[in-house]
């Protein structure tokens, strides 16, 4: 059954006497009608036995049973929960009459004025005045208290029923008599509340004595509300009694009001916990996120740091490839995750905020901080590492341009030494006459000639092979182990020359014959094929250019050499008239030559089969020339197609940057005409692309071309990556805002007039029309609204708006403040008060109380997070509500 102790305790004289007052002016003849008194009769002795009951005890008959005021006394203790004065427990009269006069007085005190209601009446067994009394006990008790949308007693009872049975069909309540007589109007405040035991649609209108015996018996068992009427009376009376069906309907709205309380305070924790369950479910989206993403950085940096050499270009390009690969296919997708992390996390703390909870505190190592200062390390390893790379290929270029001038170099060395050695250890003087011991002395002395020639190309070698070896060559013991023994066999010739010279000496002076001419063709000839063999080895020598300039160096320093041939083809032809003088000397004299030139072992065959080869080379070399001259217009034609598209692309960035931020700062508009602007914004800004795309195209045209400087343009390609990674970060990170900027404007039910005065209050204090405000800025706009700030004051509310202690408050932090100044929250406090509700005012839940109460997820996710109650009256399975109602709002609400 109902207790009325609390409701009872709250009413106010005045206002109970006023409708008191109204009530007991009831019409009493109206009780003489046998139909309407028997109604009250059977309907008042139950709902006084419904109430007894609780003392273990009930009337069988009214006008008798409260004569000697005893039950009376106990009826008002059980329903007001006050002890009455003792009772007399005498059988005289008097003594019946001071304990109903008890019962009145007390009747009395709680503001009912009682009208021509005496004791010695209730004494006396009158049914009318009895009747009357308990009437007016039901209504001060029952219904005086009962409020609905501001109206009370019986039109708030008649107006809570017409809200429960409106959606029934056939069910129209307009008062508490003939709209109860088919007996819907019982089933349908039932069915409202438990559908589970009234199956409503099978009701007829037209069967009101089976409607009206179905409700009755549904309520006394099911609800404990006793049977108070006769389904045949109220049939058969043409207006059923208003005070029995009121009496009746009253006990149904004190047997649900406890229910829809209990409701209500489910619907608040639900409501809190779907708020803390996508909270958290944010949490852990954005922890995995952020674990992944450094996961991926940390793994991609030692990549990036590795500078293990390789030994040829192919091998280096290729790396060069996979480092392509990776800017164009798989850090694209990485940036936009970064970029959606920052969206999220700031939408996370929004919601955070909105809804009254502590802001999000990611795991160390994951704020977004963190997650920045990785992504710049991993920037500055990929520039350190980008770099390398261009450096290794210029390096392997160099080492393959030496190691092959060296190789051809040692060639022709090894060539020319080849048999050297022998030559200067034979003994062929000791036997020769004295011309032919003075033509090998000067045989000897073109061999130094030649020998001192060739002392350069020897230099030349060893500075090769230690270039090679400070640039570090793969395969430097090889070239230093030829080095060697091109070095040691070098020594070892000039000691043979020294040896040979000083015996040739000793002997010179028993040789006196020489022969001039072919001395003086000897000296000539030598030093012309050195100079052959020279610009041979030039038409041949290997060369790399990276711009214009230097091909066209080569190319005139070639022009150069071609402007000599003339006077060289004049030496030859001098040197060849030399020998051909021998041949005339000789016929004219009749002397026959025993071979060759004594003091050289070039020939005029020799002299001009290197000169043929040397002029066969002329236009092989202006052709290479010419190729590469070709190929050096072409790289520039690269760089300055590249530099036209990063020259607009450049621009085209830096204006779009600027446009944003004045944009972010003087936006017009709803908050709505300013999200689908900036995402129009944002589609024109990604429609830029294909430019983008273009240009990476030509940056990797000039890659493979190893093109390595432009003078035409001072813009990189990672200069303008990071620049349109920079704006497309900004225009989503302003989306962002303006979206955070909706849901705290629908959260806190801000208007847009609101929104607009806020946005010219903030930009008028922001004088550096930089989207943020200093600190003495915004303390000049909160003075300006009114408020009165002492420096504790302000500290506090910049500890609110700045939490970092950055010194500057953004407009988001302004209108969350503004927000949180004006609107209010769920609080700790009342996610408890609706626990203690669903508790039955116990300081612990159970687990089958949730269940009870809460939806299934719901309820299963507070037991899981739910800690033991360990408090006083505990119990097995108590949990305690109170820790973690706080626990959901943070220590802060305490």
């Amino acid at each position: 059954m109902v207790d009325y102790h609390a409701a009872n305790n709250q009413s106010s004289a005045g206002g109970v006497q006023t409708y008191m007052e109204q009530e007991n002016d009831w019409d009493r003849d109206l009780l003489l009608d046998p139909a309407w008194e028997r109604q009250q009769r059977k309907t008042f002795t139950a709902w006084c036995n419904s109430h007894l009951r609780k003392s273990g005890t009930q009337i069988e008959n009214i006008e008798e049973d409260f004569r000697d005021g005893l039950k009376l006394m106990l009826l008002l203790e059980v329903i007001a929960g006050e002890r009455l004065p003792k009772p007399e427990r005498g059988k005289m009269r008097v003594h019946k009459i001071n304990n109903v006069n008890k019962a009145l007085d007390f009747i009395a005190s709680k503001g009912v004025k009682l009208v021509s209601i005496g004791a010695e009446e209730i004494v006396d067994g009158n049914a009318k005045m009895t009747l009357g009394m308990i009437w007016t006990i039901i209504l001060r008790f029952a219904i005086q208290d009962i409020s609905v949308e501001e109206t009370s007693a019986k039109e708030g009872l008649l107006l809570w029923c017409q809200r429960k049975t409106a959606p029934y069909k056939n069910v129209n309540v307009q008062n508490f008599h003939i709209s109860w007589k088919d007996g819907l109007a019982f089933n349908a405040l039932i069915h409202r509340h438990r559908p589970d035991l009234i199956d409503y649609d099978s009701l007829r209108k037209d069967d009101p004595v089976t409607n009206l015996n179905n409700a009755f018996e549904v309520a006394e068992k099911h609800l404990d509300i006793p049977k108070m009427l006769d389904a045949e009376d109220i049939v058969n009376t043409a207006r059923p009694d208003e005070k029995a069906i009121m009496t009746y309907v009253s006990s149904f709205y004190h047997a649900f009001s406890g229910a829809q309380k209990a409701e209500t305070a489910a619907n608040r924790i639900c409501k809190v916990l779907a708020v803390n369950q996508e909270n958290e479910q944010m949490m852990e989206d954005y922890e995995k996120l952020a674990s992944e993403l450094l996961e991926w950085i940390r793994r991609t940096i030692p990549w990036l740091e590795n500078r293990t050499q390789e030994k040829t270009v192919n091998d280096m390009q290729a790396k060069q490839e996979d480092f392509r690969d990776y800017r164009c296919v798989h850090k694209p997708p990485k940036v936009q995750e970064k970029c959606q992390l920052e969206i999220s996390f700031n939408t996370l703390q929004t919601k955070l905020r909105l809804s009254n909870r502590p802001a999000f505190m990611p795991s160390e190592g994951r704020m977004v901080s963190d997650i920045n200062g990785a992504w710049h390390t991993l920037e500055g390893a990929e520039k350190g590492y980008e770099e390398w790379i261009l450096s290794e290929i210029r390096r392997l270029e160099r080492l393959e341009h030496l190691a092959e001038k060296f190789h051809q170099k040692a060639a022709i060395h090894e060539s020319w030494t080849d048999g050297k050695e022998a030559m200067l250890t034979q003994k062929d003087y000791e036997t020769s006459t004295l011309s032919e011991v003075k033509a090998l002395l000067r045989k000897h002395e073109a061999f130094e000639s030649d020998l001192a020639a060739h002392q350069d190309r020897v230099e030349q070698i060893a500075a090769i092979a230690q270039e090679l070896n400070e640039l570090d060559y793969y395969d430097s013991a090889s070239v230093n182990a030829r080095c060697q023994k091109i070095c040691d066999q070098w020594d070892v010739l000039g000691t043979l020359t020294h040896n040979r010279k000083d015996s040739l000496e000793r002997t010179e002076k028993q040789l006196e014959s020489i022969d001039e001419l072919y001395l003086e063709y000897a000296k000539r000839a030598a030093p012309f094929n050195n100079w052959m063999e020279g610009a041979m080895e030039d038409l041949q020598d290997m060369f790399i250019v990276h711009n214009i300039e230097e091909i066209q160096g080569l190319i005139t320093a070639h022009e150069q050499f071609k402007s000599t041939l003339a006077e060289a083809n004049k030496e030859r032809e001098a040197i060849q008239s030399i020998q051909a003088e021998v041949q005339k000397i000789a016929q004219s004299n009749g002397i026959k030559l025993s071979g060759a030139n004594p003091y050289t072992t070039i020939t005029p065959a020799s002299i001009d089969s290197k000169w043929k080869k040397a002029m066969d080379m002329v236009p092989l070399r202006d052709n290479a020339l010419q190729d590469e001259l070709n190929k050096q217009n072409s790289n520039d034609t690269l760089r300055a197609k590249f530099a036209t598209q990063a020259n607009t692309v450049g621009a085209y960035i830096q204006a779009k940057m600027e446009e944003i931020g004045r944009i972010s700062i003087e936006m017009n508009g709803t908050l709505e005409d300013q999200l689908t602007h900036l995402k129009e914004y944002q589609q024109t800004i990604m429609s830029y692309m294909p430019e983008i795309n273009t240009l990476e195209g030509y940056h990797q045209h000039i890659q493979e071309a190893l093109i390595f400087d432009n003078q035409y343009t001072s813009y990189t390609m990672e200069h303008l990556r990071v620049g349109w990674e920079q704006l497309l970060t900004t225009i989503a990170r302003t989306i962002n805002e303006v979206e955070n900027q909706i849901l705290t404007r629908d959260a806190k039910g801000i208007s847009q007039e609101q929104l607009y005065e806020y946005r010219a209050s903030f930009n008028h204090f922001d004088k550096k029309r930089s989207g943020q405000m200093v600190s003495e800025d915004f303390r000049a706009l909160l003075i300006s609204t009114g408020n009165s700030l002492g420096d504790s004051e302000f500290a506090r509310i910049m500890g609110i708006v700045d939490p970092n202690g950055s010194g500057a408050v953004t407009f988001q932090a302004f209108i969350d403040f503004m927000s949180r100044e004006t609107t209010d929250t769920d609080t700790a406090d009342q996610v408890i008060a609706s626990f203690k509700i669903l508790a039955a005012d116990k300081p612990f839940i159970t687990a089958e109380e949730l269940r009870r109460e809460l939806p299934p997820d719901q309820a299963e996710y507070c037991i899981a997070r739910m800690a033991p109650y360990t408090g006083p009256n505990a119990t097995p399975g108590a949990l305690d509500y109170m820790s973690f109602s706080t626990a959901l709002y943070g220590e802060s609400d305490l």
